[in-house]
């Protein structure tokens, strides 16, 4: 009889126990969520007009790049050995960005 009133008073500290763990957490990510954004401006989400207009003008960005890369001499098809070093080159001599450094 004693064992099984100590199994159910160690239960009910279990159980205790976790509502008032979980209890200090939820109050924190609230407090975490309220404090995220500043109180005068709201980060409003770009339309899908706008995302569509991002991607597009991001491709084209990446396309002329890659179009002065092969002017400049260098080949994305081919399997070459020298990978590193053909883009770099291509990079200095077509004047975009900075090489990778190794």
């Amino acid at each position: 009889m004693k064992s099984f009133a100590i199994k159910r008073i160690m239960l009910g500290v279990s159980v205790v126990a976790m509502v008032a763990g979980s209890i200090p957490l939820a109050i924190a990510q609230d407090a975490n969520e309220t404090t995220a954004a500043p109180s005068g401006t709201s980060a409003a989400k770009p339309t899908k007009a706008e995302r569509k207009a991002a991607r597009k003008e991001a491709r084209a960005k990446k396309n002329a790049e890659l179009k002065k890369l092969e002017e400049a001499g260098y080949q994305p098809s081919r399997n070459d050995p020298n990978y590193p070093t053909d883009i770099q080159n291509a990079q200095k001599k077509a004047g975009i960005g900075a090489p990778a450094s190794q």
